[in-house]
């Protein structure tokens, strides 16, 4: 059982490519407002630690606060997307954003206004990468996905481009408190746009006898049915689970790059409020970078019949395995700009798996059963960034000093980088698990 697709088979071949290039920028845009939702409390960390008085270990909560049901919504939207249209979902999801946003506001809001509406905002977001994923999925044939993943993954790296400079203008200029209502505006205006703009496309499952007309567009071999391949089989794959874990230790990595990199760069780096502004992009560029270089390669590797193994398992380990070796760098190069490269590459080189990751889940995935695969594994990882916060904040706190504390951090979380490159090499190998699972599909290999 599964979603009805907003596009039938009928429609032009043009027109669906036009349409799925929109569909696409608009879910890009999406992503770009969920990382700068994220982003904005670090980025306003300084005033909002003055103002309120928090300490490291306090702040940290609030940050993890975000994570606390971002899990479990990703788990149950990700279910829901197999039998609900995702135009109203992610439109309810941008919903959320917004008002969760605009309370902090009032100036009464203190630390547990901060907790609360960081609960409900990660409520809100937990779903919205692994549905946009799915949804782009639902336009593109499997050769033809790994690159679509990837402009959906680079629009976190443009959140951060776009939110650094214009959170840190606004807060500024109007407050803090600003910058958050100005990021529930934006999630606003978004939804407006994909409730005109958006929808499903002709690769999604189906919930009526279109399916067999949706199996003969996408290439599904007969004997794979959704129903007869069990959810368990699919996400004990090691496929699935070495994607799941790689994708955690990268998702712990972010989780302190967007709580804890802006107060490293000015407490520890010396950098000032506007050098930070321009270095926090920096990151972001690289990372769009390389998350668009990875599935541009990954995807000319499959079209010219590279096994899955390769085109994303092994290309996909090698990222994150560089950027643990340059986070362990990070705090040993010194202050100022020779921290920068390995910095720079430490915090963006891991995502650039996540489009060659997420493309291996589906492939492997029978279309009914795509959203919940991706939202579980997506879901999981994510518990990370509910940990990350909490943790750097203490082994800050407990640290004899502040700078020893984020280089234990930063090697700690260096080190899960290298753990989870090493495991997906070894496990990620979609060729081999879309057979077991009897889901190949002559589209995809």
């Amino acid at each position: 059982m599964g979603l009805e697709a907003d596009v039938h088979p009928g429609s032009t071949a043009d027109g669906t490519r036009r349409r799925a290039r929109t569909v696409l920028v608009v879910l890009a845009l999406f992503i770009v407002i969920n990382a700068a939702d994220k982003a904005v409390l670090g980025l306003t960390a300084d005033p909002i630690r003055d103002e309120l008085g928090l300490t490291a270990t306090e702040f940290g909560t609030v940050a993890g606060s975000f994570y606390l049901l971002f899990s479990v919504s990703a788990v149950a939207v990700g279910f829901l997307g197999d039998r609900i249209r995702t135009r109203p979902l992610l439109a309810a999801l941008a919903l959320v954003w917004a008002a969760a946003q605009l309370p902090i506001l009032l100036p009464a809001a203190g630390f547990g206004a901060l907790v609360a509406t960081r609960v409900v905002l990660g409520a809100g977001e937990g779903p919205g990468y692994p549905l946009a994923n799915y949804t782009a999925f639902t336009w593109f044939p499997g050769k033809e996905r790994s690159l679509p993943s990837a402009v959906v993954v680079a629009g976190g790296a443009g959140g951060t481009v776009v939110a650094a400079p214009l959170v840190i203008l606004v807060s500024n200029t109007l407050g803090w408190r600003a910058s958050f209502g100005l990021l529930g505006g934006i999630g606003i205006l978004w939804m407006l746009a994909w409730l005109r703009l958006g929808g499903s496309g002709p690769y999604a499952a189906r919930l009526d006898a279109t399916a067999a007309v949706g199996d003969a567009v996408s290439g599904a071999v007969p004997g794979a049915a959704d129903g007869e391949v069990p959810f368990r089989r699919i996400v004990t794959t090691g496929t699935w689970l070495g994607a799941t874990f790689s994708a955690f230790t990268v998702m712990w990595t972010l989780a302190i790059g967007f709580a804890w990199l802006p107060l490293f760069l000015e407490e520890q780096a010396g950098f000032s409020d506007a050098e930070i502004s321009g270095i926090l992009g920096l990151p972001a560029l690289s990372m769009a970078v390389l998350v668009l270089t990875s599935g541009i390669v990954a995807q000319r590797l499959l079209r010219r019949g590279t096994t899955a193994r390769v085109a994303q398992g092994l290309l996909g380990a090698l990222l994150p395995l560089l950027a643990g070796a340059c986070l362990l760098l990070t705090t040993r190069a010194g202050p100022g700009v020779t921290l920068l490269l390995p910095l720079v590459v430490a915090f963006s080189a891991g995502n650039g798996q996540t489009p060659l990751t997420n493309s291996a889940i589906a492939d492997i995935c029978p279309p009914g059963r795509r959203s919940a695969a991706l939202g579980l594994s997506y879901a999981l990882a994510a518990l990370s960034s509910l940990l990350a916060p909490y943790v750097t904040g203490r082994i800050i706190d407990a640290a004899p000093s502040e700078a020893l504390g984020y280089g234990r951090a930063f090697d700690l979380a260096a080190w899960l980088l290298i753990a989870g490159g090493v495991i997906s090499m070894l496990l990620v190998r979609p060729d081999r698990d879309a057979q077991l699972l009897g889901t190949q599909r002559r589209s995809d290999f």
